[in-house]
C-alpha cells in the first residue's frame, strides 16, 4: 500500500521520523507517524507542509467508527493523566488503520462507555479538531466541553483569545454560554490535532490563567512533533505559573525539513497551479432535503458549551436519526457523510450512527474546510481533489474560498450536513451544484444552538 506521503517527501524531502514519548509520560506511543499522517502542500506562505491525519476526518473520508474511536482513545490516555488508571483499547488502533474489517468498530466499542466520569475543562481548537476534543470530553464522561470559533455570534462575550500562529486564519474566540463553568479549578484538556511547536496551546494556558488560575493543564493531539526546545518552553511555563502540565499523543515524533523548504513549497504551488483544472460538470443527480429531527434543546456542538447530559440526550436520539437517514439510502453502496467546517461532531456521530445501521455499506465521513491545500492526484499524495466554492455561511472575515478534500464520484450518495446559519442561497449555487455533478445529494439542516448567553 502507497504511503500518501510518498510524493511531498520525494519533492521536498520533507521527512518524518518516529520518537520516543517524552520521559515521565508513561504511556507508549500506540502508531507509527506515518500510520497516522500522510502529507500534502499548502497553499500558504508560512508554512509548505500539512500533515494530513489518517483518523481526524478532515481532509480524508474516513471510517466515522475510526475517527470517533480514535478520539476516545486520545481521551483515555487523558484520563489516564488525571486518574491512576490503565488507559484501555489501544490494541485495536493498528488494525484499525490497515482496515481490518471490524477494527474501526471494536476500536469505538472498547472505549464509548466511560468509566468513572471525571470532571474537567476540555477546549477542542476551531476548525479542525472540534469533534476531536468534543470526543476527549466524551471519554471523560463528566467534562464540560467548550471549542473555540471563528463566527461572532450577537449577545455573546468572548471568554479569552489567542492566536495560532502557523494558521491562515488567527482569531479564535471562546463564547461560553455559562463562562462559571470555565471558573472552577478543575484541570483543563487542550485538545489539537497536531502539536507542533505548542505555541498555540501555551499562548492558551496563559490567556485562561490569567482569568481563572487552576492547578493541572494537559495537552491532547494525535500527533506529537515538538522538539526539545518546545518541551522545555512548556515545562518553563509550568514553573513560572506553578501549574501541573502534561502531554499526551497517540504518536510522537518530528518533521525533518530542508533548508529552503517553504520557498519550495511556494515554487511547486505556483507551477501546478498553472495547469488546467478539469471544469466542473454540470449538476445532474437531485438534492433532496431530509430531516433527521435534531432535537429540540440539543446543542449541534460545543460552540457555547456540551455538558455531560447534552451527551446522554445525544446518545438516546443517535439510532433514531440514523434510521431516518437510513430510509432515504436506497441501495447505495458507498456513501459519504460531509460535514461543515467548525460543525464536526454533529455529521461524525450522525455517521456513525449511519454506519451501525447499515453495516452492509461503506460509510465515510469528512468535512469541508477553509485551509487551501494543493490537490495532486497521485497515490503517494494525501489530498486527490478539490472542490472550491464561496463561503456559505456570511463569514466574519469577508467571503473567502471554502474547500472539500477527496469528494468524489466514487460515492454513490453524499449527505451534506449543514447548520442553519450555512444553508444558504450561496450554499445551494455553489457547493451543493457541484456536489449534485458527483451523486445525489442528501441536505440534512441542524439548527445552530444558540443558548441564551
Amino acid at each position: 500500500m502507497t504511503w500518501p506521503g510518498e510524493w511531498v517527501a520525494a519533492r521536498l524531502d520533507v521527512r518524518l521520523a518516529d520518537g520516543a514519548a517524552a520521559a515521565g509520560a508513561g504511556l507508549a506511543d500506540l502508531a507509527d507517524l506515518a500510520d497516522l499522517v500522510g502529507l500534502a502542500v499548502r497553499r500558504n506562505p508560512r508554512r509548505a507542509h500539512l500533515l494530513v491525519s489518517a483518523v481526524l476526518g478532515k481532509h480524508v473520508p474516513t471510517d466515522p467508527r475510526l475517527v470517533y474511536g480514535a478520539g476516545l482513545l486520545l481521551g483515555d490516555l487523558v484520563r489516564a493523566r488525571l486518574r491512576p488508571e490503565e488507559p484501555r483499547g489501544g490494541r485495536f488502533l493498528t488494525g484499525a488503520l490497515r482496515g481490518v474489517d471490524g477494527a474501526a468498530a471494536r476500536l469505538r466499542d472498547a472505549l464509548r462507555t466511560p468509566a468513572a466520569p471525571v470532571d474537567a475543562f476540555v477546549l477542542g481548537y476551531a476548525e479542525t479538531a472540534t469533534a476531536l476534543g468534543h470526543s476527549v470530553a466524551d471519554a471523560l464522561g463528566g467534562a464540560y466541553y467548550l471549542h473555540s470559533t471563528r463566527r461572532p455570534v450577537g449577545g455573546f462575550s468572548t471568554y479569552g483569545g489567542f492566536e495560532e500562529e502557523h494558521s491562515h486564519a488567527t482569531s479564535h474566540l471562546l463564547l461560553p454560554g455559562d463562562p462559571s463553568a470555565l471558573d472552577r479549578d478543575v484541570p483543563a484538556v487542550l485538545v489539537d490535532d497536531e502539536l507542533s511547536t505548542g505555541r498555540t496551546v501555551l499562548n492558551t494556558i496563559e490567556a485562561l490563567h490569567a482569568v481563572r488560575p487552576r492547578r493541572h493543564y494537559v495537552l491532547a493531539a494525535l500527533v506529537d512533533l515538538r522538539g526539545e526546545d518546545d518541551r522545555a518552553r512548556m515545562r518553563a511555563l509550568a514553573d513560572r505559573l506553578g501549574v501541573r502540565i502534561d502531554a499526551v499523543a497517540l504518536a510522537h515524533g518530528r518533521v525533518e525539513l530542508p533548508e529552503g523548504v517553504l520557498e519550495a513549497g511556494q515554487a511547486l504551488v505556483a507551477e501546478l497551479s498553472t495547469r488546467a483544472l478539469p471544469e466542473a460538470a454540470p449538476g445532474r443527480f437531485d438534492v433532496t432535503r431530509v430531516s433527521v429531527h435534531w432535537p429540540r434543546g440539543l446543542p449541534d456542538g460545543g460552540r457555547h458549551g456540551f455538558l455531560p447530559s447534552h451527551r446522554a440526550h445525544l446518545e438516546k436520539e443517535l439510532p433514531r436519526m440514523g434510521d431516518a437517514l437510513k430510509g432515504h439510502l436506497g441501495g447505495a453502496a458507498r456513501v459519504l457523510v460531509l460535514g461543515f467546517e467548525e460543525l464536526m461532531y454533529a455529521p461524525l456521530r450522525l455517521a456513525e450512527a449511519l454506519a451501525d445501521a447499515l453495516p452492509g455499506v461503506d460509510v465515510r465521513y469528512s468535512t469541508t474546510s477553509r485551509s487551501p491545500v494543493l490537490a495532486v492526484d497521485d497515490p503517494g499524495y494525501a489530498i486527490r481533489s478539490r472542490l472550491a466554492f464561496p463561503a456559505h455561511d456570511d463569514p466574519a472575515d469577508g467571503t473567502r474560498e471554502r474547500y472539500a478534500y477527496n469528494v468524489d464520484a466514487s460515492f454513490d450518495t453524499i449527505v451534506f450536513v449543514v447548520d442553519d446559519v450555512g444553508d444558504t442561497g450561496d450554499l445551494a449555487q455553489g457547493l451543493l451544484e457541484m456536489l449534485r455533478a458527483l451523486a445525489p445529494v442528501l441536505l440534512v439542516t441542524v439548527p445552530s444552538h444558540r443558548s441564551t448567553p
